[in-house]
């Protein structure tokens, strides 16, 4: 509360100090040299008598005086008339007069502590301005203080001031009730100070400003850029490090396809007017190449058979045999040396199931891959039929596969996980095609089927080794549009009896009507089972018919016979 407080004696700010006779010449010899003068607050304008009278005691006592001139004032202030001085000075030798309320303890400003003598005055409580504004006589605003207190002479007021401080505050003169003044400044500030930082803020302001908006553009000019094109340098995606194809593991497709592709071919055949396109594979170092009996077909006796090999080299090729009841050929390329056979698996080790891959040229799109599995095994098909008198037509104990297998596909390997043959990838069953163009041919539909490795080999054997293959029979002949379970006998053959005499079937007591129902116990549902059953073996094998006449059954053995294919 009390922080700041003048640590000399206090102003008594209810009266005013008197002159008297030699007073002036006592206050210069007493009063610090370097004291600051302060304004005393605006006073009533007519001292009361009781001021008056404490002004005369504060005259008469000496060591008071120090206390009641806080600071020098101008002549007029300082010059009470001679007949008030002598009025206090006569009622102060009289009495000395008591405060009239308890000192103020707090020391409460702006007044400070009440002095003794006199009762402390009222606060001043400003008066709300009337809309027109407050009178002031002429006159007045230039020759008062601000606060109300007349000025003295200019002369007078240079002759009270203490020389020792050059400038007084005008601070000290701010009245807020009184009359409007000039704005105060800070002494020694200069004029317009306040415009020209004012200026100066403004100026550094529109620069920042401007240089945020050079930035701006500048970062999105580079953004836009980096955004478009990835970077400000060149674009250099990452990518994995080239390695070595032999590093897939060999059972993998990728194993197999690497090993099997070298010995894969692609078959361009044309001939009398027809052309067609396939697939083989290589069987020896002699360049015996097998394919499908329908791929060479179109060449006829005198057409021509160009082979491609997995690397792009082409060569011709001559026929060496074929037949149509296996739907089997044999070609020999010419002029090729370091070819590489594909090794033979064995078509009886395959169970459902096992993985396989397809390699072929579907749409003459050569070098074709694709993998399934074995879906099912002996799969009685039939194949061909085109010319109308069952010449033509093949009969197929087929390994079924669901590895797509499309036209162009026909003659090309079915290999296993080791890359060895197991099958010659021959027919596919196609959607119907509901549009009936004619020509059109179908796509896989997941039902592939190729000729066991173990026929195929047989029968690429005769037909290098002879030029044409033999077929299995029993001696009999069937009848084809028998409706009923098994496959019946006929009653008479194409140039003869229904059963050869002296043939394998009449040796084992087999009759005309007779139904054979099964074979080796595996059943038999119609003729064309029971054809493609005996042709899975080989001529001189021993069989087990099942045979029905007259609602008894019995079981015979037979032992095949041969007959020239074609």
């Amino acid at each position: 509360m009390n922080e700041g407080r003048p640590t000399g004696p206090k102003a008594k700010w209810w009266s005013r100090p008197v002159p008297v006779h030699g007073a002036q010449e006592r206050d210069q010899e007493t009063a610090p040299p370097a004291a600051e003068p302060v304004e005393p607050p605006s006073t009533p304008a007519a001292p009361a008598p009781q001021e008056a009278s404490a002004s005369a005691q504060a005259a008469t006592a000496p060591e008071q005086a120090p206390e009641a001139a806080p600071a020098p004032q101008s002549a007029a202030e300082a010059a009470p008339a001679p007949e008030e001085a002598a009025a206090g000075v006569e009622s102060a030798s009289r009495v000395r007069p008591q405060p009239l309320h308890a000192p103020d303890p707090y020391a409460t400003p702006p007044y400070g502590g009440p002095g003794p003598w006199a009762p402390a005055p009222p606060v001043q409580r400003p008066v709300a301005t009337p809309p027109q504004g407050t009178f002031v006589p002429p006159g007045v605003a230039s020759a008062t203080n601000g606060a109300g207190v007349p000025l003295a002479p200019p002369h007078q007021q240079q002759q009270h001031q203490p020389q020792s401080h050059p400038q007084t505050s005008h601070w000290l003169q701010y009245d807020p009730w009184g009359a409007p003044q000039q704005p105060l400044v800070h002494p020694g500030d200069p004029a317009g100070g306040g415009r020209q930082k004012k200026g100066q803020r403004g100026t550094l302001l529109v620069g920042a400003l401007l240089i945020a908006l050079v930035a701006g553009g500048i970062g999105g000019g580079v953004g836009a850029y980096i955004e478009r094109n990835g970077g400000i340098t060149r674009v250099e995606l990452p990518q994995a490090q080239p390695v070595d194809g032999k590093g897939r593991a060999p059972d993998s497709v990728a194993g197999i396809a690497a090993s099997a592709l070298p010995s894969v071919v692609t078959l361009h055949v044309s001939g009398a007017g027809e052309q067609g396109t396939g697939t083989g594979f290589v069987l020896d170092a002699k360049g015996h190449i097998l394919t499908n009996d329908h791929v060479v077909e179109p060449a006829g006796t005198d057409g021509t058979i160009n082979i491609t090999f997995s690397g792009g080299q082409t060569a011709k090729a001559e026929l060496v045999g074929k037949d149509s009841g296996y739907d089997l050929a044999v070609v020999r390329v010419l002029g090729v040396d370091g070819l590489k056979p594909l090794p033979l698996g064995n078509s009886e080790n395959v169970q459902v199931g096992d993985p396989v891959v397809a390699i072929g040229a579907p749409f003459d799109l050569q070098n074709t891959v694709t993998s399934g599995i074995i879906s099912a095994k002996e799969r009685p098909i039939t194949a061909g039929g085109e010319k109308g008198d069952g010449s033509d037509v093949s009969y197929v104990n087929a390994l079924q596969t669901d590895a797509p297998i499309n036209p162009g596909n026909s003659g090309g390997p079915l290999v296993d996980a080791q890359a060895r043959v197991i099958g010659i990838n021959s027919a596919i069953r196609a959607a119907d095609n509901s549009a009936g163009l004619e020509g059109s041919q179908g796509g896989s539909i997941g039902l592939g089927f190729a000729i066991p490795i173990n026929q195929g080999k047989r029968v690429a054997e005769e037909l290098i080794n002879t030029g044409k293959a033999t077929h299995p029979v029993i001696g009999v002949t069937l009848d084809m549009k028998y409706a009923g379970d098994g496959a019946r006998v006929g009653t008479k053959g194409a140039d003869g009896p229904a059963v050869t005499p002296g043939g394998p079937g009449a040796r084992a007591g087999i009759a005309p009507r007779d139904v054979i129902t099964e074979v080796n116990g595996q059943k038999v549902h119609n003729g064309q089972e029971l054809i493609v059953k005996i042709r899975a073996h080989r001529p001189g094998d021993r069989l087990e018919l099942t045979v029905v006449r007259a609602g008894k059954e019995r079981t015979v053995s037979v032992t095949l016979g041969s007959a020239d294919g074609n």
